[in-house]
């Protein structure tokens, strides 16, 4: 047997453009059968070297801004590798903008941190082949033995507050008691007495009393959540924001800090906190369930959107709500009447949820709105019978039917299902006048009101 000793291997560029790496190598005949061991390794290291050129590398960018929305120059952001803990390490440039290339694929840890700005939570980051991702960070103040602030008083109740349309403001208001529903017991901190009561401001106090001496995550919770629903939406993100920083593992104080940036009107830090939420324990229904209360299009057009609910029908194949949310995302992505893809499996899992939750009243809905969306009347008018035999006082059903009659020229039928809907939605917005009305809205103000002091 004949061996062969490596004596050069020299790299050329396949393309003009250098998008691969060719290798040559130039063999000899051996003066020694030594040579062999070191063929096997020079031909283990070039194969290494090729395997590393033909995988398409990753890269990470974004901003870092304050919780005012400005771009921070030279904050320094690290981004850790989870497989073997390596950190990389790099600085804002002038308008705020970081940048990591040539990243293998895999799991990262990202986190900013800003000097007298804050910090921004390390949160999880999957990254693809080749894949390029945008993730925007914002710094929260933080504090620890005292809060930046204090609560002040309380405004009138009048004020409903909230950012966006009634649409979205509904939708804020339906996360900020979800949030609420995570974990309020009956005489769990010292605050529920002067919430019985009805002495909100003094409730507030005592909350914040509570963490302030014992910054355990029950009382950062409580504290957080009597902001939030009080419309301080503003300093509920700092103290959601530390619960996370000290209890990272605590789903209820993230989807908390999520409720409060989306309250704040901050899109896009509030999606950021629900993906990461979804993304803590994939296999919990709760956080997706958070999620399709968003009504925000700034959140519901984002990919990452889409591809949580996907995840939640795909680990929940048997809960309605599941398919039902899945249905409704693919639905407000759909690329408009030449996709015919997008309604087939939208009507597919809408009609899986009712099958399995008969009673799941807003899949018969969007039902309707997919049939009327495809001329089809006679369905949709089906749909949304069903929806209101299901749920009488939905509104937005009787609406859509009335339109419905009225295309069709049924014309006495549509007249009584628009004066039905007047009647049903003067109802429900009265209901809602009040319970705003009920809502006293927290004034706060700094603890230091020094030139010293960071801006809000």
């Amino acid at each position: 047997m004949q061996h062969y000793a490596l004596v050069s291997a020299a790299p050329r560029l396949v393309s003009a453009h250098g998008q691969g790496v060719q290798w040559t190598l130039n063999v000899a005949r051996p003066h020694s059968s030594m040579s062999q061991f070191w063929i096997y390794v020079s031909l283990c290291a070039l194969v290494n070297v090729a395997s590393l050129n033909a995988q398409a590398l990753a890269r990470l960018e974004g901003s870092v801004r304050d919780s005012h929305g400005h771009p921070l120059a030279t904050a320094s952001v690290y981004l850790q590798l989870k497989a073997t803990g390596q950190t990389l390490t790099t600085h804002t440039d002038s308008a705020g903008i970081y940048r990591f290339t040539a990243l293998r694929a895999g799991t990262y840890l990202l986190k900013a941190e800003g000097g007298a700005s804050g910090e921004a939570s390390a949160r999880s980051v999957i990254l693809g082949d080749g894949e390029t991702q945008k993730i925007d960070l914002t710094l929260d103040y933080a504090f620890f033995d005292e809060p930046n602030f204090i609560v002040a008083g309380v405004t009138d109740p009048i004020s409903r507050g909230g950012h966006g349309s009634d649409t979205v403001l509904r939708s804020t208001e339906a996360l900020a008691k979800a949030t609420a529903s995570l974990g309020k017991g009956p005489d769990h901190s010292l605050g529920h007495d002067a919430e019985r009561r009805g002495d909100a401001l003094e409730a507030a106090r005592k909350y914040q009393r509570a963490a302030e001496l014992d910054a355990s995550e029950p009382n950062l919770f409580d504290w957080g959540t009597e902001l939030l629903m009080h419309r301080a939406a503003e300093p509920a993100t700092e103290v959601f924001a530390k619960g996370h920083r000290l209890f990272p593992q605590s789903l209820r104080l993230l989807l908390g800090l999520a409720a409060a940036w989306y309250a704040r009107g901050n899109y896009s830090q509030a999606a950021d906190w629900f993906f990461e939420a979804c993304d803590l324990n994939p296999a919990d229904p709760g956080p997706y369930m958070f999620l399709g209360k968003v009504l925000s299009i700034e959140i519901t057009k984002l990919p990452g959107y889409v591809d949580r609910l996907r995840r939640f029908a795909k680990l929940h194949p048997d809960n309605a709500w599941a398919n039902y949310y899945y249905a409704v995302s693919r639905w407000k992505q759909r690329n408009g009447p030449e996709d015919s893809e997008t309604p087939a499996r939208v009507r597919e899992l809408l009609e899986k949820a009712v099958r399995l939750d008969a009673t799941l009243s807003p899949a018969y809905l969007q039902l309707g709105i997919l049939y009327s969306d495809q001329n089809d009347d006679p369905k949709a008018i089906a749909a949304y019978q069903k929806a209101i035999e299901v749920s009488p006082d939905m509104d937005e059903a009787h609406y859509r039917l009335g339109q419905a009659y009225e295309r069709t020229g049924q014309k006495e039928k549509a007249r009584q299902e628009l004066a039905a809907y007047q009647q049903i939605s003067k109802k429900v917005q009265q209901e809602l006048e009040r319970e705003r009305s009920e809502i006293q809205q927290f004034v706060f103000e700094l603890r230091d009101a020094s030139p010293a002091a960071p801006p809000r």
